[in-house]
């Protein structure tokens, strides 16, 4: 089974994995015997079929169990250039092998016990990891910070269960294995570790996905000109006439390792006639509402009073938002902390003079993360497991109550096993060959 993944550049490197790996490719390498080869090790020669030499190449061995995929494997880098690329490969499928499908590499690894569901699913993540949080977060799943809690909880769930699986032998008897009270803290501890996980789920998609911030307030507040300076490029135009923004601009930031979404929107006032401005303005009340953070601009000249009507209104629609005075340096900053410093959430800067433009991002980071950010900590970034999590939830609560309300063990038991399912689910040690065949076909070829 080779794969690789298609493209120019000074190496190309060829894995192939599986039984029949170095009887292959021993075919096409007349040098040595690599049968009798020591695994670990590199080998440099000729790769030929029917006396036509296709490549000079480098071979890196490695024996079953110990690779990637636990098969033996067999690496060939082999010269950047497609056509020999593909040469090779042709070579290759000639001998008996076939191409990998999407994340088959990685599969056969979890198949053969190498990874756990979770971790595999890591793989892919450290793999589109474009920040430093994601990094982090799918490194820490992939050495098997998020699976080893959760394997130990399910095996002392199953223990449990078993007894009271085990009381339903003895049901005439009226006698207990387990103990109720042991139960009832494996329950609190289980609810609470599935409760935290669940929570940094909010966190794991603004790492794993970035955060959207709409940038909203009046004309000419100073929006294109913020966006430009955090941008530290001019990508919005910028005019002393109201209304220049007329539809919403969109640009990506990484501050501190999160990805921000930028969102320049169109001014906001109340009366304009022009069709146009309008429909910019509605579009960023729309933007507004799907924003993960909005920053309300405010010019240091405005009314108190109609930014305290807007921070009420955005407070009532549930928004997480800063409120940031800008132009300080046109009104002075000691004149703006006196007319806004009772505002909560309240910064002040010059965005035309990038004054304590530092601080706004990183008030802006704090906001999103809420100091949760950790590189120990579990966050869990998947949809998946995030779902799995929410049905564990739900199984702990009904068997609590049933704790609770002192029912016998027939009617725990399927709850147990609910429970059980779904963090089995997690993990891959309760799967189906159709949820496998979606998790991995996600994966890139050669992985």
């Amino acid at each position: 089974m080779p794969g690789y993944a298609p493209g120019v550049g000074a190496i190309g490197v060829i894995r192939l994995s599986g039984p029949a790996t170095y009887q292959i490719v021993n075919n096409l390498f007349p040098a040595k015997d690599l049968l009798k080869q020591a695994p670990n090790t590199i080998h440099v020669g000729l790769l030929k079929e029917d006396g036509k030499v296709l490549d000079e190449v480098v071979l890196s061995l490695f024996k079953s169990p110990h690779s990637y995929t636990g098969e033996d494997v067999i690496e060939i880098s082999c010269h950047g250039s497609p056509f020999v690329q593909q040469q090779v490969l042709d070579a290759c499928i000639r001998q008996g092998c076939r191409l990998a499908k999407p994340g088959e590499f990685t599969q056969r690894a979890f198949l053969n016990g190498k990874l756990d569901l979770a971790q595999a699913e890591s793989v892919a993540d450290l793999i589109a990891s474009n920040t430093e949080a994601s990094r982090n977060t799918a490194l820490h799943t992939m050495r098997g910070g998020f699976s080893t809690k959760l394997k130990e909880l399910r095996e002392q769930l199953i223990k449990f269960g078993a007894l009271i699986e085990l009381e339903l032998d003895f049901s005439q008897e009226d006698v207990e294995f387990a103990d109720r009270k042991q139960f009832a803290d494996l329950l609190d501890e289980m609810t609470t570790v599935t409760k935290s996980l669940t929570d940094s789920f909010k966190l794991g998609n603004v790492i794993r996905n970035g955060v959207s911030v709409a940038i909203v307030g009046r004309p000419n507040a100073g929006k294109s000109t913020l966006l430009n300076t955090l941008l530290n490029e001019n990508r919005a135009i910028v005019s002393e006439i109201p209304g220049t923004t007329r539809d919403t601009i969109e640009e990506l930031i990484n501050i501190d390792g999160i990805l921000f979404r930028l969102i320049d929107t169109a001014g906001i006032r109340e009366h304009t006639s022009d069709q146009i401005e309008l429909a910019g303005i509605a579009r960023s009340l729309d933007k507004m509402q799907e924003a993960g953070l909005v920053i309300l601009l405010v010019d240091a000249d405005e009314d108190l009073q109609s930014v305290l009507t807007r921070k009420k209104e955005m407070e009532q629609a549930g928004l997480q938002f800063l409120i940031v005075v800008n132009k300080i340096d046109r009104e002075g900053e000691e004149a703006a902390h006196t007319r806004f410093g009772t505002l909560d959430h309240v910064l002040f800067i010059s965005a035309k003079q990038h004054q304590h433009i530092e601080t706004l991002k990183k008030r802006m980071v704090d906001t999103v993360i809420n100091g949760s950010l950790n590189a120990e900590n579990t966050i869990v970034t998947n949809a998946r497991h995030y779902h799995a999590l929410v049905e564990v939830s739900a199984s702990l609560q009904a068997i609590q109550k049933g704790l609770n309300d002192k029912l016998p063990g027939d009617l725990l038991a399927p709850d147990i096993r609910r429970a059980l399912h779904f963090l089995g689910e997690i993990t891959g040690e309760v799967s189906s060959e159709d949820m496998l065949d979606y998790v991995f076909s996600k994966f890139c070829i050669g992985k």
